[in-house]
């Protein structure tokens, strides 16, 4: 009882519940100031982050534009390389064309130097042949002109049997009675290169025999020698 009455004991109650009052407002105090702390370092934390994510999400999408420009760039070349490809396989083509009409032209050159030197040989063999039957001339015509007044002319015949340049033999000193008029026999040559009778003025029975005795000994002169002896006989009958 005498503690109740004590007259210190408000002053002591008060005191400890200043010092209680204080204690606890200091501890509020170093809560709040934890707190602002916290609370400061929680938003520079949440600002780094928000930095940090957001220069991420510019890099993604530059990374992301990136390989948009990489698969739209690798798309062209992919389209370029594919028409390459076309333009590689038509010249191809072309090509193993080409080489297939080169390799026909090749065999159709072949067959035409074979055929050019079939020709030549055959025409060097006409060329020899008219050499031959040119020499005949030169002689029956040395012969006959010299010795037998023969004169021979060449004309042009437009005749359908035989074209071309003709051979007239005018033969005189036949008749008698008149040496001077001409016996006349015209020559052509075949395409095959042999002698055809065009006409005889005047007309001899036996040509077409002394004809093919020509055809087959081509031997000019004796035939001319025939055809003057026929053109006797027939003039002296």
């Amino acid at each position: 009882m005498a503690s109740i009455t004590d007259p210190n004991l408000g002053e002591r109650i008060t005191a400890a519940m200043e010092e209680f009052r204080n204690k606890q407002l200091k501890l509020c105090a170093d809560i709040t100031e934890k707190n602002e702390e916290l609370c400061h370092n929680n938003r520079h934390l949440l600002k780094s982050a928000l930095d940090t994510c957001l220069k991420k999400c510019e890099e993604d999408e530059k990374l992301f534009e990136m390989i948009n420009e990489f698969k739209m760039d690798l798309e062209k070349k992919k389209m370029v390389l594919k028409e390459k490809r076309h333009a590689i396989s038509e010249t191809i083509s072309e090509v193993q064309e080409k080489e297939m009409q080169k390799e026909d032209l090749i065999l159709k050159i072949q067959k035409l130097k074979e055929e050019q030197i079939k020709r030549k040989e055959v025409i060097d063999s006409q060329n020899r042949a008219n050499k031959d039957k040119l020499k005949n001339l030169q002689k029956a015509r040395l012969v006959f002109q010299n010795h037998l007044g023969l004169e021979i002319r060449t004309i042009m015949d437009k005749s359908q049997s035989v074209r071309g340049e003709k051979l007239q033999f005018i033969f005189r000193n036949i008749s008698l009675s008149d040496p001077d008029n001409a016996y006349v026999i015209t020559m052509g040559m075949k395409e095959n290169r042999t002698y055809q009778i065009v006409s005889s003025d005047p007309v001899l029975e036996n040509l077409p025999v002394l004809e093919s005795r020509l055809q087959e000994t081509n031997n000019l002169a004796a035939f001319l020698a025939n055809v003057r002896k026929e053109f006797i006989s027939k003039a002296r009958t």
